[in-house]
């Protein structure tokens, strides 16, 4: 709940800042070890436990929603009650003061989610959970928060992208909007740029054309082809030639492929 416990700035978590945010309400975190920073909480915890729950400790439930017809009454009763001290009970209170301050809810409950950072890759896709989700292209290189739940990923900087949560490891989900007409000068590595680097290694530019030709899109082949490309620094390009030779002649090119070979 609370992510940050700071004495003076006490800061909850993204996910129950996420609810409060959803349903208009602010969240003030109480210090540790403090109940009198929230009395009426505390007051309405232990008038449950005593006036509500001791008159049916003796009776057996088998379900929640059990419980909820029993209590119902008795809460009605206990709000009807005079207060000991102020004028008024519980439920003309609330409807003077509480209710007019109430929002309508919105229409879809809350789902739980979490959040985590990631980066926007050269190939305008980020990474969640081994898929990967494209974002408007014009962003490439900065970091945006990922709000997840089982049905969406949202990707926001005031959300700049919204997509079906996919949970199928090394596929895409590519919205054609986030796509740049064409090969973006602005963009660090082209498919021309990659054969290019391929060509002082044959048959590696073959290898690099063969990852393009794979690719539904051409820039979802940009990261396997600088991790193919790479294998040059690590191992040199001698083997990586062989490695790439190998690796076409048994049909499998990729840049994990030509490491292990």
């Amino acid at each position: 709940m609370i992510a940050d416990a700071n004495r003076y700035e006490p800061r909850s978590n993204d996910t129950v800042l996420d609810f409060a945010r959803l349903y208009g309400a602010s969240i003030l975190p109480a210090r540790p070890y403090h109940p009198q920073d929230k009395a009426k909480a505390e007051s309405a915890v232990q008038i449950v436990e005593r006036w509500i729950m001791a008159r049916l400790r003796h009776q057996q439930f088998a379900s929640v929603h059990e419980v909820n017809v029993a209590i119902a009454p008795l809460l009605a009763r206990r709000n009807k009650k005079l207060f000991q001290k102020p004028p008024g009970i519980r439920a003309s209170t609330f409807a003077e003061i509480d209710a007019p301050a109430l929002l309508p809810l919105p229409l879809q409950r809350y789902e739980m989610a979490h959040f985590k950072t990631v980066k926007l890759h050269i190939d305008y896709h980020v990474d969640v959970d081994r898929h990967r989700y494209s974002v408007p292209h014009s962003l490439v290189g900065q970091v945006l928060e990922a709000r997840l739940t089982t049905a969406v990923v949202e990707l926001r900087d005031q959300r700049v992208a919204i997509h079906t949560r996919n949970s199928r490891q090394g596929g895409y989900s590519t919205t054609a909007t986030h796509m740049p007409a064409e090969h973006r000068s602005q963009m660090e590595c082209t498919q021309q740029r990659l054969i290019h680097w391929g060509d002082s290694i044959c048959p590696t530019a073959e290898a690099v054309t063969r990852l393009v030709a794979e690719k539904k899109h051409t820039e979802h082949a940009y990261r396997a082809c600088l991790g193919l490309l790479s294998l040059a620094k690590r191992y040199g390009k001698l083997r990586l030639e062989a490695a790439s030779m190998l690796a076409l002649q048994i049909g499998a090119v990729s840049s994990a492929m030509c490491a292990t070979s």
